[in-house]
């Protein structure tokens, strides 16, 4: 017990042995012993706030209820409505299915983990995860990014909107943004995957990310932690910029409408697109590009809760609820449905 009680003091770092003879001995059968044994993680998540677990469950349940109904809901319209085949709405479908996969990748585990006290996850369920989100934040940031471009022609340069955003480019820039996603995640994760762990198996986070996970391996991962840093830096820092740039671009239109209600109601709409954005960039930065030396760490849980859980629940609403279209596309479904079930 006294020996465990050292090893575990000394946290995951295996790659510094201990020096009292008989504590090497036992370091070196343990570790090889859990290097062999080890098929699970623990997900610490919210587990030092014990007294607020049931709390914590239905405020998650609710957002997750909202964020697959909302986003669920966009769909089924983009779907059905042909007013809404646009480019825009083809984008934001995609989004919408987006947002359903990155929710449910790590929300339904937290909340069976707040019933029912088991924060245990499998080897291989951390790493699916791993693999899961790795391929949707790529995505995510590439198809905001075409949104944000969208917009742009279709508001700065409306005689080329219909030239250049075609359906042969837009699916480009969905099936780009897909395969951008794909090829970061199978670097990292793939790579992650055949690293060797030891020690101590709490991953101090919510869902198997990248960062709590390294800091659980024996193995070097210096170059690993370089290559994430680059694809985190060339998917996420050059795309926010684009984002930016393209909104400036718009505010910059909209303040030249001579009317001063159409500036109101074009403003309202792109300035919760914009606020959502810059939300989402900058807690995305603020947890992969910051030295971890200037954030707290319970700060990360915080950031992270941003981009994974409240952007999916709120991008339903601000990106087309308050849209005409979509509120006259309900309407319609709604109309539709009441009179189906009439009969």
């Amino acid at each position: 017990m006294q020996n465990t009680r050292i090893y575990q003091q000394r946290g995951p770092d295996c790659s510094i042995p201990p020096t009292d003879a008989h504590t090497v001995i036992w370091y070196w059968v343990y570790s090889f012993l859990n290097q062999t044994i080890i098929t699970e993680f623990i997900l610490l998540g919210f587990g030092e706030h014990p007294q607020l677990q049931i709390l914590l469950f239905l405020l998650f349940l609710v957002i997750y209820v909202v964020s697959i109904t909302g986003n669920l809901l966009i769909i089924m319209l983009v779907v059905t409505d042909r007013n809404l085949h646009t480019p825009m709405y083809f984008f934001l479908g995609n989004l919408a299915c987006l947002e359903i996969c990155y929710t449910s990748v790590f929300l339904p585990r937290m909340l069976a983990s707040f019933l029912t006290g088991d924060k245990t996850i499998s080897f291989s369920g951390c790493f699916v995860q791993l693999y899961v989100f790795g391929l949707l934040s790529p995505a995510e940031n590439c198809i905001l990014s075409a949104m944000s471009y969208d917009r742009y022609l279709a508001i700065c340069k409306p005689l080329q909107y219909r030239l250049q955003m075609n359906n042969k480019f837009c699916v480009s820039l969905v099936v780009g943004s897909w395969v951008s996603g794909w090829f970061c995640a199978s670097v990292v994760a793939a790579w992650m995957s055949q690293l060797t762990y030891c020690g101590f198996n709490g991953i101090d986070h919510f869902f198997c990310d990248f960062i709590p996970l390294s800091k659980l391996t024996c193995s070097d991962i210096s170059l690993l932690i370089a290559v994430a840093f680059m694809l985190s830096f060339v998917f996420t820092f050059p795309l926010f910029l684009l984002t930016i740039a393209s909104y400036i671009f718009i505010i910059l239109a909209i303040l030249r409408i001579p009317s001063a209600t159409g500036r109101q109601k074009t403003f309202s709409t792109c300035s919760s697109h914009l606020i959502v954005v810059i939300i989402f960039y900058t807690s995305i930065m603020i947890v992969y590009l910051l030295p971890e030396s200037l954030v707290m760490k319970s700060s990360l849980k915080v950031f992270s809760l941003v981009y994974t859980v409240m952007t999916p629940m709120v991008n339903p609403l601000i990106y087309s609820l308050r849209n005409k279209e979509v509120k006259e596309a309900l309407r319609k479904l709604v109309k539709k449905f009441r009179s189906s079930s009439s009969f």
